[in-house]
């Protein structure tokens, strides 16, 4: 299945008026109709968030921490200096979506998942670089299979001279802008046989970043568990659940720190992680021509464990910390 897109019947519309958000309603309207000057065509003011939702072996429907999806969705459009949204707003449009799709929830055992799309554009004739005065908010879903064809399996990536997003740009928030970035780095690693990119750091290129549109993670020899921090990267809620995995199920040592390119073989495992791809292991990497392979190349046993662990909670059948998860059926 992938993540081509199966279209399902119910999606969630919203508008504002005098700058407040409206009660929205379901429709099954796969189109929407805006103004040619509206802001999203001309100046990107779009942005979007990424969440699932999981059938369990019982049968009830759940969601992954979406309160820290409502959170970020808000911490854009504060950025984007658009009207925030209620968390009734937010969760009613996503629950009402999840429930009017009941029938595309893939079932449990099948490693597959329904992924909703909240999103939020900028409406209405602007021809002046300003925000907008209207705004449209959405919540659309399709049923999904693993991000990176083959399931769990060990990748080879290569970094890239071009970047994301700025050192103090838009690159902490989901803005559609941050993405159209990519595309081209993306196209370039591709056509050489890569599976995508690693971006460096936009200040220096000397310490990692992002892999593609994922988060990065390493384990140490010592069994540390690393991420980088940076100011130009998205603040994933998978990365965070990670690390609070690692730190507080398998009593790991964590450290969020600086990874410098140079010196990646620190890292006897390494992996990308998101609500897309959940976590995809990092077979090697190549940088200016030099290939470091991580371990035997195969799927480390840190990031095995790691990613048996996160499924395990998706779907039920290991125990969430408090709060992580949101029965919706």
């Amino acid at each position: 299945m992938g993540y081509a897109l199966k279209e399902t019947e119910f999606r969630y519309r919203a508008w504002t008026k005098d700058g407040e958000w409206q009660k929205g309603a379901l429709t099954t309207d796969k189109n929407i109709t805006i103004h040619e000057g509206s802001n999203v065509f001309h100046y990107g003011q779009a942005l979007f968030e990424g969440l699932k939702a999981y059938r369990t072996k019982e049968g009830s429907i759940q969601l992954f921490r979406p309160d820290l999806n409502f959170e970020r969705i808000n911490d854009g459009l504060k950025r984007l200096v658009a009207p925030t949204l209620s968390e009734e707003l937010f969760f009613e449009a996503v629950e009402e979506v999840v429930k009017a799709n009941e029938q595309d929830i893939p079932e449990y055992g099948t490693g597959k998942s329904l992924y909703i799309r909240p999103f939020v554009i900028g409406q209405g004739m602007n021809l002046g670089v300003k925000p907008s005065d209207e705004y449209l908010f959405s919540v659309f879903c399709a049923p999904v299979g693993t991000y990176f064809a083959g399931g769990l399996q060990a990748l080879e990536f290569v970094t890239t001279d071009f970047d994301r997003a700025a050192a103090a740009g838009t690159g902490q928030v989901k803005v559609a802008g941050n993405y159209a970035a990519s595309l081209y780095p993306r196209k370039l690693a591709k056509d050489a046989g890569y599976a995508g990119v690693i971006y460096l750091d936009p200040a220096t290129h000397t310490k990692i970043d992002e892999v593609g549109a994922a988060n990065f993670f390493g384990i140490t020899h010592d069994n540390v568990v690393v991420t980088p921090k940076s100011s130009s990267i998205l603040p994933s809620i998978t990365r965070k659940s990670i690390l609070e995995i690692a730190a507080n199920m398998l009593g790991m040592k964590v450290e969020e720190r600086e990874c410098f390119i140079d010196n990646v073989s620190e890292f006897k495992e390494a992996g990308a992680c998101g609500t897309a791809a959940i976590i995809t292991p990092i077979k090697a990497i190549t940088h200016k021509g030099v290939r470091h392979q991580f371990g035997n190349g195969e799927v480390g046993s840190t990031v095995k464990k790691l990613y048996d662990t996160l499924v395990g909670i998706y779907y039920g059948d290991i125990e969430a910390p408090e709060g992580w998860m949101r029965k919706v059926l």
